[in-house]
């Protein structure tokens, strides 16, 4: 027994002893890494990290570059910093590591048209934005992505609509009547900016979770290759690929709660009492209907802002599976965004799909490309003319019929469908008066759906035994139509005012078709000449593109038993239902054909030529001006890889100097205008035997391209291995005849207004800027981003021979009395510069009411005393500032966005901004409370008032347009799972001295829907 015992406590030790042994043995194996971190030139790397592989066992150097980490042997140190190549090497007592520089950056292959180049061989001015550099948050419009992120590139938002699209313009607009919108191309297929009816812009059905790149070309250099459609610049998204790894799943989801948070100043019910009581003196006509009007309904107080404006909810879904199944890579996603909007009533719906299969074939000399995408859009739109309805209607009136306590008024009040409206007796409306915003919300049914696919196959051939030539074949199609309707509802406000089927009412129905085929073809040959330390990359090509497009509005009654004869209507027995005579589908096309080439050329890595030509053929203008040539040209020179530059090398990184010239090209305007058309009449009048005649339209047979000539300088900077880098640049754009509605002499056309080329503009700016590491450690970074551009416009040429005395062109208005001009295209200023009269003051520096400068001296007050007030929408500055901390798995960013010198006309302030706006019509209005109190005018505002000075607003801001928090997981439950979770604001704050709700908003302000302040909770998950 003691023998046993002994023999186990033996065991015991030995397996001690070992224990013991190894311990001492793993601690023996601890050592005290030391060492330094250079680059090439041997300068200290401060702040590189320097991790154990696998742990969050780490350091960073010092100021002289020197470190100290506690390792194993054995274990591999991982060594990194910004704009060098990371280098993992075994741990060792000292380590002394160069590393070297990460040329990745200037390496990047940009796409650019028909084709892709690096980024350290471009001469033109272009910008390419990644995935991961894209603006986060609750993102239903692709434009979003890239807000504030480009300099000369500005974006602003549409209004508060769900699905609302944005106004995009690259370094200001080069038109003044055909579009002033950049051309799209998305993967490889330029896309017409009426995408389809009933979405807000070309990129209104494109998935921004399927988007990869937006690059975004702005100088002719770069845009000259796609000649007649660059002028206004070039956006070429190109969408996720599938990939060689293994097959991986990611899902996006968001939600989001948009809060209509903003409201137009106006008076509660008893202050709108006590002001309407103080206004209209009691005995008098007008006093007395007044005091009538308001005390219908004693205690009544309606908010209408309040009633029409509801939490906006949404959420977006989307999922995609990524990866190689045996030889063909391929990417799949679907997506999924549900909208219902700040304003009651509106809703948006969209579905998307998106395929794309990458095979190889042939030892990889042939590659195809196959993208496909699918959307469907469900829109129901809600009137925005509610919002300034709301804003002015009577407070002391309910939203729902009731009886009033005035019998003197009760056989006037009639319910409409259930909503109070004013009228003359009953089922009498007064047509002189605002429409209930609840009624024009759900009296009303607006709705559409949009089909929309696009999709494109690319070959591209290396050719055997030539392998530096490339033979590519893009065969692509965008094809969206869209149909919906819009009726009021039979009983309600708007049918009781209609004069064809009272109480009944009418609508429309509508069917749009476009139609988009493509097909280009292109030889590339890029070789590497060595002796001669030279590179080429020489591209010839033609293009064929087939735009069709159709629109059939048809106009109907509700549906109603049969009334005999209509004139100008034919009831149809099989829809129940009258349909109007004259509406007929509008059927138009239009062909592009194009031959282009493009030489790039560079020696000794310094000097860089780009040559570009390309000559269209476009069936919008006759024989004689059919076909137009659009050249450029580009040089620049890498000083930075200049021997003399190479001290300057251990700070700067990056230095190019560039210089540009090109002409491009506008064609977007209607089809066939050279040619004499013909038109159904709509006027009674017009009618044979029953059928309305036909009529001819105005033609301008010698119409031809606008041609814009741009020249650029710019220079591209880098230091400390581009961990600072950016651009400065400076442009002009001239643009010659320029399409432009002008009047013809009586007799000579068949309408006194045509469309011709009369005209000319110029446009310059100045572009600045800069991205950094801000800072960088083993476990928190800074990157910041800015850009500024100053752009300015002038109107040069307007008119064939010089003529002081010609008055412009009227190029906006109020939607008040007949319509208000209040903005002129006029030579000598910017475009759409506000046109108004010039108000006189008192001593005390208080407008006086219906009072104007006297500008001719002629002794009354015209038109011809209005004035070019010098200031127009366009801002002058405009910049983004972008931010982004990262705390290990923790990160923080925003982005801010600011325009400087814009000016907005407030047409809701000068047409509510005088208490004395009743003129005893049967209704009353509420005042816009921050007018009157400006102004303190108590009179009838004449016209002339409501086009003064007065109401032209500085309307400079400064938006912080996204912040978002996120946290990053690299595993969740198993190491196949990953993913993200955040929260982010949108429309964060507004800092501007603008008096109307949004400074952000068109360049006249009424009736805008107002942005709401949205909150998005977020998850991403990739397996």
């Amino acid at each position: 027994m003691i023998a046993k015992d002994l023999k186990l406590n033996g065991k015991f030790l030995l397996v001690f002893l070992a224990g013991i042994l190894m311990s001492v043995k793993a601690f023996s194996q601890s050592i005290t890494v030391n060492g330094v971190v250079k680059d090439k030139t041997g300068e200290a790397v401060i702040g590189a990290n320097i991790v154990v592989k696998g742990t969050t066992n780490g350091t960073i150097t010092d100021f002289d570059g020197n470190f100290t980490l506690q390792a194993n042997k054995g274990d591999i140190i991982v060594f990194s910093f910004i704009g060098y190549k990371s280098q993992e090497l075994p741990a060792a007592e000292q380590m002394d590591v160069v590393l070297t520089d990460d040329t990745q950056l200037l390496e990047d292959v940009v796409v650019i048209g028909y084709g892709s180049v690096k980024k350290e061989d471009l001469s033109g001015s272009v910008v390419a934005i990644k995935a991961e550099e894209m603006n986060k948050g609750a993102v239903t419009s692709p434009q979003e992505l890239i807000m504030g992120k480009v300099p000369g590139l500005s974006i602003n938002q549409g209004d508060g609509g769900p699905g609302s699209g944005s106004t995009i313009r690259i370094r200001s607009g080069a038109s003044l009547n055909a579009s002033n919108d950049p051309l799209i191309v998305i993967d490889g297929i330029p896309v017409s900016n009426d995408a389809a009816p009933g979405t807000s812009n070309a990129l209104g059905t494109i998935n921004p979770n399927d988007i990869e790149t937006f690059t975004v070309l702005k100088d002719a250099s770069a845009t000259a290759i796609y000649g007649s459609r660059a002028s206004n610049g070039v956006i070429i998204i190109t969408t996720k690929k599938g990939t060689q790894d293994k097959i991986k799943v990611s899902y996006n989801s968001t939600y989001t709660y948009k809060d209509p948070y903003k409201r137009i100043e106006v008076m509660g019910a008893d202050e709108f009492r006590q002001a309407v009581t103080q206004q209209y003196a009691e005995g008098t006509a007008l006093g007395d209907a007044a005091r009538n009007l308001i005390n219908m309904y004693p205690e009544q107080s309606t908010d209408w802002q309040d009633a029409i404006y509801q939490g906006g909810m949404s959420t977006d879904q989307n999922i995609a599976v990524a990866g190689k199944v045996g030889f063909l890579p391929f990417r799949v996603s679907f997506g999924y965004n549900k909208e219902r909007g700040t304003l009651k009533t509106s809703d948006y719906e969209r579905y998307t799909l998106s395929l794309n299969l990458s095979p190889k074939f042939f030892d990889n000399h042939l590659s195809v490309d196959v993208n496909v995408k699918g959307t469907i859009n469900n829109n129901r739109f809600a009137d925005s003319g509610a919002v300034g309805a709301a804003a002015f209607y009577d407070p002391t009136k309910p939203i729902y019929g009731i009886d009033t306590a005035d019998p003197a008024y009760a056989s006037k009040i009639y319910n409409f469908n259930g909503y109070w409206n004013w009228s003359n007796g009953e089922n009498n409306p007064n047509t002189l008066s605002a429409v209930n915003p609840l009624s024009l919300l759900y009296d009303v049914n607006n709705s559409g759906k949009t089909k929309r696919s696009l999709g494109n196959v690319q070959l591209d051939y290396k050719f055997h035994g030539l392998e530096d030539l490339h033979a590519n074949l893009n065969l692509g199609y965008d094809w969206a139509e869209t149909n919906g309707g819009n009726y009021v509802n039979p009983g309600s406000f708007q049918a009781a005012k209609d004069t064809d089927f009272k109480n009944i009412g009418q609508g429309n129905n509508w069917n749009n078709l476009r139609r988009n085929l493509l097909l280009d073809f292109y030889l590339n040959y890029v070789k590497d000449l060595k002796s001669i330390q030279s590179n080429i990359n020489v591209m010839a090509g033609y293009s064929w593109q087939h735009f069709y497009y159709k629109d059939y509005s048809i106009n109907k009654s509700n549906p109603v038993e049969n009334m005999g004869n209509k004139e100008g209507w034919t009831y149809s027995d099989a829809e129940g239902r009258y349909i109007k005579n004259n509406c007929y589908p509008s059927p138009w096309e239009n062909y592009l054909v194009s031959f282009f080439g493009r030489l790039n050329y560079g020696l000794m890595d310094k000097y860089l030529l780009t040559v570009t030509l390309r000559n269209d053929g476009s069936s919008r203008f006759s024989k004689s001006n059919r076909w137009g040539l659009f050249p450029s040209a580009a040089l620049a020179w890498s000083i930075i890889n200049e021997p003399f530059m190479e001290k300057a090398t251990d700070v700067l990184s990056n230095l190019k100097l560039r210089v540009g010239y090109g002409v491009t090209g506008q064609q977007e305007i209607g089809d066939y205008l050279y040619l004499t058309q013909y038109a159904l009449s709509t006027s009674p009048n017009t009618q044979y035997m029953g059928s309305y005649l036909l009529k001819p339209k105005g033609y301008s047979p010698d119409l031809k391209w606008e041609q814009t000539t741009t020249y650029n300088i710019g220079i591209d900077y880098g230091f400390l291995n581009n961990r600072i880098n950016g651009s400065i640049e400076y442009y002009q754009k001239h643009t010659k005849d320029l399409l432009n509605t002008v009047s013809v002499p009586a007799g000579s056309n068949y309408t006194n207004l045509v469309t011709a080329n009369v005209g000319s503009m110029k446009n310059e700016g100045l572009e600045f800027n800069i991205n950094a590491v801000a800072i960088q450690t083993k476990d928190f970074s800074w990157n910041l981003g800015y850009n500024i551009t100053w752009n300015t416009s002038k109107i040069t040429k307007l008119t064939a021979n010089f003529n002081p005395d010609y008055e412009g062109i009227d190029a906006g208005s109020a939607s008040y009395g007949s319509g208000t001009v209040l903005q002129k295209h006029q030579v000598g200023y910017a475009p759409s510069t506000f046109w108004l009269f010039q108000q006189v003051y008192d001593e005390n520096g208080k407008p006086v009411q219906n009072a104007f400068v006297d500008r001719n001296n002629d002794g009354q007050i015209t038109a011809d005393d209005r004035y070019m007030t010098n200031k127009s929408p366009m801002a002058d500055f405009y910049m983004g500032l972008n931010s982004q901390f990262t705390y290990k798995n923790w990160d923080l960013g925003f982005n801010l966005r600011a325009s400087i010198g814009n000016y907005v006309y407030n047409a809701s302030a000068a047409d509510g901004g005088s208490l004395n706006s009743f003129s005893n019509q049967g209704s009353i209005s509420n005042y816009y409370k921050t007018a009157v109190e400006m102004t303190g005018f108590t009179q009838t505002s004449t016209n002339e008032q409501k086009a003064s000075d007065l109401f032209l607003e500085n309307a400079s801001f400064l938006k912080m347009d996204n912040i978002t928090l996120g946290y990053t997981f690299k595993k969740l439950f198993t190491d196949k799972l990953s993913g993200r979770i955040s929260a982010s604001v949108q429309n964060v704050f507004t800092i501007t001295k603008y008096s109307g709700l949004d400074p952000e908003c068109n360049a006249i302000d009424q009736n805008i829907w107002p942005r709401p302040r949205t909150f998005t909770l977020g998850l991403n998950l990739n397996f």
